[in-house]
C-alpha cells in the first residue's frame, strides 16, 4: 500500500546552515538530470520563480511544513498544476484530478519511474525492491515476482487464517481492557497498528512477537520497537532531503534524516535478519521443505536455470518494503474514521446496524462479509479522501521529455499528486470538509470499493506504478474497522470531547484516539479460538 509524505518539517537553525552551506558546495555540484529548455511552444506549469543553479530551495528551506508551502503557493497562484525548481530537478505538484489521470493512465509510459534519493537508496539496499526503485529490469523483476509469488489471489487466500488470527487476536485485545463489561479506556492507535505489524510479522515470519509479548495480550517491546521503526521509514521515504537536489551535500547529513533511518533501519535488521539467515540455511541443508510463510515462498523461488530467484539482499530489502508499505494506511484510515464516527453517533450506529443485519452478533466479522459491508467501506472512503495518510502521493519521475494539457513537463520531473488537496478540492466535492459516508455510497446499491480509479483522492494509485496489494489492503482496512464497530460500543471518555485535529508534522490526528469500548457482543465470541 501506498502511504508516504513527499516532505517533512526542517528546523529553522538546519534551513539556514543549509541556505549558506549551498553557494560554498556550487562548484563541485554534480548535474542529477539533463538541462531541458522550455521553448515559448512548451511552457513550463506556473511557479515561483527560481534563483539560478539552486532553484526555489532557499524560499522552501525557510518554510516550517514544506507541504503547506507548496499548497499556499498554488492557492496564490490560482493553480491545479505548478512547477517549482529544487536545485537541477522540476517538481510538479498537482491538485486536480483531471491532470493526475493524464499523468498516471494517459501518460503512465512516460512516468513509470521514481526519483532516487538518500533514503530510497538506504530503505531499499541499493534500490532492490519493486516498489521505490527506478524503472529498469531490477523493478520488473521484483515487481513480477511481487505480484506473481506473493501478492497473488491464490496466496492471498493461502494466507487467510493468519490474517484470521490476528483478527481475532484484535478483538481479544480490546475486550481484554475493559472492566466487568462497564468499558474500559482502550488507545486505538496502539491497537490499530499493531494490528498490522502482528499480520505482517505472521504471513511473513509465521509468528506474531519477536519476543514473549505483553501481558495483556498486546505488543511487547520488541513489537513496539519493530513497529515505530516502520513508522520512522514511512515518515521519512520521500521526506524533503537537501542533498537529494544538491548532491555534494549527501556526506554532510545536514538535516540528520539520514542518521534516523539509518536507525530505524538497524532495528529491522536486528529482528528480521537472523530469521532470514537462519531460515536460509535449514532451506539449503535440508531441514525446511515445507512453505508456511511469504519468507520461504521467497526463499523457493527458482529462476530459469533452477537457482534461486533473489538473493538474501534481495529478500531482506523487500520484507521491509513489504512491511512499511502495508502499515499505516489501514491503522490510520481506522483511527481518523472511527475519530469521526464517534463524534457523528448516528453514522457510528449505523455502521453498527449494517453490521448486525449482514453479521449477526453471534459470530465475529469475517473476510467474506466484506463485499456487504458496503456502509464500513464508505467510512473508510471517507476516511481517506479528508484525511490522508500523507500530503502527497509516492512521486513519478518522468523517464522523457513530454506534454501533459499545456504544460512542458521536463524529463526527470519528479510528479506529486496532493492527496489532501485532490481529495478535499470543492470543485469535485460538496462539502469538501465534512466527514459524509454517504457520498460514496451508490444509488442502485452497487457495491463499493475502496479503489478510486479516477484519482478524485487516493487510495492504491493506478497504473503501472499503482499498488500492487489492492486486495490485502483492502482487507485489513475493512475487517480493522468492522471488528472494531462490530465488537464494541464506543465513546468518548466522560466529560470530554474528540478533537479532530491534525498533528503538525505526522499523518495522525494531533493525539492518539484514547476512548471507552464496551462489549456490544455475547462474550463467548471474544473468546472463540
Amino acid at each position: 500500500m501506498e502511504r508516504t509524505a513527499f516532505f517533512s518539517f526542517i528546523s529553522p537553525f538546519w534551513s539556514y546552515s543549509i541556505i549558506i552551506a549551498i553557494p560554498l558546495f556550487i562548484l563541485t555540484r554534480t548535474v542529477k538530470y539533463p538541462r531541458s529548455t522550455p521553448t515559448p511552444l512548451r511552457k513550463l506549469p506556473p511557479g515561483p520563480k527560481p534563483w539560478p543553479i539552486i532553484g526555489n530551495l532557499p524560499e522552501m528551506l525557510s518554510s516550517k511544513s514544506v507541504s503547506k508551502w507548496i499548497h499556499h503557493l498554488m492557492k496564490n497562484l490560482n493553480t491545479e498544476i505548478a512547477c517549482i525548481k529544487l536545485g537541477n530537478v522540476h517538481v510538479v505538484p498537482v491538485i486536480d484530478p483531471t491532470i493526475a489521470c493524464e499523468f498516471l493512465k494517459k501518460q503512465d509510459d512516460s512516468f513509470v519511474s521514481r526519483p532516487m534519493s538518500m533514503s530510497t537508496h538506504l530503505i531499499s539496499r541499493g534500490h532492490l525492491t519493486a516498489g521505490i526503485v527506478p524503472y529498469g529490469d531490477q523493478w520488473k523483476k521484483m515487481k513480477q515476482m511481487v505480484v506473481k509469488d506473493l501478492l497473488s489471489p491464490a496466496k492471498h487466500r493461502w494466507l487467510h487464517d493468519k490474517r484470521m488470527e490476528e483478527a481475532d487476536s484484535l478483538v481479544r485485545f480490546v475486550y481484554m481492557s475493559q472492566n466487568n463489561n462497564e468499558g474500559g479506556l482502550v488507545n486505538v492507535r496502539i491497537a490499530a497498528q499493531h494490528f498490522c505489524g502482528n499480520v505482517l510479522r505472521k504471513t511473513i515470519f509465521n509468528k506474531r512477537y519477536f519476543g514473549e509479548g505483553g501481558e495483556d495480550g498486546g505488543p511487547g517491546f520488541e513489537e513496539i520497537e519493530h513497529v515505530g521503526a516502520l513508522f520512522v521509514i514511512v515518515k521519512y521515504l520521500y521526506a524533503f532531503c537537501v542533498s537529494d537536489f544538491v548532491p555534494c551535500l549527501r556526506r554532510f547529513d545536514l538535516d540528520g534524516q539520514k542518521r534516523l533511518l539509518k536507525n530505524a533501519l538497524r532495528i529491522m535488521n536486528k529482528h528480521h535478519d537472523p530469521i532470514i539467515e537462519a531460515r536460509i540455511k535449514h532451506w539449503k541443508d535440508g531441514t525446511k521443505t515445507e512453505t508456511e510463510d511469504l519468507l520461504d515462498v521467497m526463499i523457493s523461488l527458482k529462476d530459469a536455470h533452477n537457482n534461486p530467484l533473489l538473493s538474501m539482499e534481495e529478500i531482506k530489502a523487500q520484507i521491509i518494503e513489504l512491511m512499511f508499505a502495508t502499515v499505516d494506511n489501514p491503522s490510520n484510515s481506522a483511527e481518523w474514521a472511527l475519530a469521526e464516527m464517534i463524534n457523528q453517533p448516528e453514522v457510528l450506529i449505523k455502521a453498527a446496524e449494517e453490521l448486525d443485519q449482514v453479521v449477526g452478533k453471534n459470530r465475529p466479522v469475517q473476510e467474506s462479509d466484506i463485499p456487504k459491508l458496503n456502509y464500513i467501506k464508505a467510512c473508510l472512503r471517507e476516511a481517506f479522501r479528508l484525511h490522508p495518510v500523507a500530503p502527497f502521493s509516492v512521486p513519478r519521475a518522468s523517464i522523457c521529455d513530454t506534454m501533459v494539457g499545456n504544460y512542458f513537463i521536463p524529463k526527470g520531473s519528479h510528479v506529486l499528486l496532493s492527496r489532501q488537496e485532490l481529495g478535499r478540492n470543492p470543485k469535485v466535492w460538496e462539502e469538501p470538509l465534512k466527514f459524509k459516508p454517504e457520498r460514496h455510497l451508490m444509488d442502485d446499491g452497487s457495491d463499493v470499493f475502496l479503489t478510486e480509479t479516477d484519482l478524485r483522492f487516493i487510495t492504491f494509485t493506478t497504473g503501472k506504478r499503482g499498488c500492487p496489494g489492492v486486495v490485502l489492503g483492502t482487507t485489513l482496512c475493512v475487517m480493522l474497522l468492522a471488528r472494531l464497530i462490530h465488537g464494541f460500543a464506543w465513546s468518548a471518555p466522560p466529560n470530554q470531547t474528540i478533537k479532530l485535529v491534525e498533528s503538525e508534522n505526522e499523518p495522525f490526528i494531533s493525539q492518539p484516539l484514547v476512548v471507552v469500548a464496551k462489549p456490544r457482543l455475547p462474550n463467548e465470541v471474544y473468546l472463540l479460538d
